[in-house]
């Protein structure tokens, strides 16, 4: 198991091509695992849950 790559749900749409909108329904719902927040405030998920998943889209 890799540890978590914690980041905010901007950079994981950037890098997966998942609309936020569509992260944060699934955080809301949870489908997806939140690990807290970052010193701004913003939400913080795990890329590698993400690509485990097979939710990313693979260019």
């Amino acid at each position: 198991m890799t540890p978590p790559l914690l980041v905010d749900v901007y950079a994981a749409a950037a890098a997966t091509g998942i609309r936020p909108g569509t992260l944060r329904v699934r955080l809301h719902r949870g489908t997806l695992t939140r690990y807290g927040q970052d010193r701004a405030g913003r939400t913080l998920i795990d890329l590698n849950e993400l690509v485990d998943t097979g939710m990313a889209k693979v260019a």
